[in-house]
C-alpha cells in the first residue's frame, strides 16, 4: 500500500516502519520549550496522502508522558485522508505538566493507518438484548 509523504522540514528524519511494533514513530520537527501548565501544537514535520478508505490514529508513544511531562491534549488524534493539502501539515496538541524541552527530531507520538468505519445505519429501538453485562466496568468481575 502507497502512502505519498511531505516532509516540511529537509533534516527531519524520514519515517521507517520497524521490525518491532505496529506503530510508526512522528517526530517533533521544531525545538520546542513549555513551561508546567502551557498548552502548544508540536509541529510533527510531515503531511501524507493516505490510500481510499483509511485514516491515521495518532497517539502518543508509551514513553512520552515520562520523557517529556507531556500529555497529547486530545487523547489520540484522527487525520481523515481528505486532510492532503501540500499545506496540511500533521501536528500534535500538547499539554506540559512540567517544565520541558523537545528536541527536533525527538519521537514524541506514534500513528498508525486503518481502514475508515463503515457506513452505518442507526435504528432506534425500545428493547435490546433480555441479559445485561453488570454496567460500566464490570468487565471480568464475578
Amino acid at each position: 500500500m502507497d502512502v505519498y509523504i511531505k516532509y516540511f522540514e529537509p533534516d527531519l528524519i524520514p519515517l521507517e516502519k520497524l521490525a518491532k511494533g505496529d506503530w510508526i514513530d512522528l517526530r517533533a520537527a521544531e525545538d520546542v520549550e513549555l513551561k508546567a501548565g502551557e498548552f502548544r501544537y508540536i509541529r510533527l514535520g510531515v503531511g501524507m496522502i493516505l490510500p481510499e478508505g483509511y485514516e491515521a490514529h495518532v497517539a502518543p508513544r508509551s514513553s512520552t508522558f515520562k520523557n517529556f511531562g507531556i500529555l497529547v491534549a486530545n487523547s489520540v488524534g484522527v487525520v481523515d485522508n481528505s486532510y492532503c493539502g501540500d499545506a496540511d501539515e500533521w501536528r500534535t496538541p500538547a499539554y506540559a505538566v512540567r517544565d520541558t524541552v523537545i528536541h527536533k527530531n525527538d519521537r514524541i507520538v506514534q500513528f498508525r493507518i486503518i481502514e475508515k468505519q463503515p457506513e452505518l445505519n442507526f435504528i432506534t429501538v425500545e428493547h435490546l438484548k433480555e441479559e445485561s453485562r453488570g454496567g460500566f466496568g464490570s468487565t471480568g468481575k464475578n
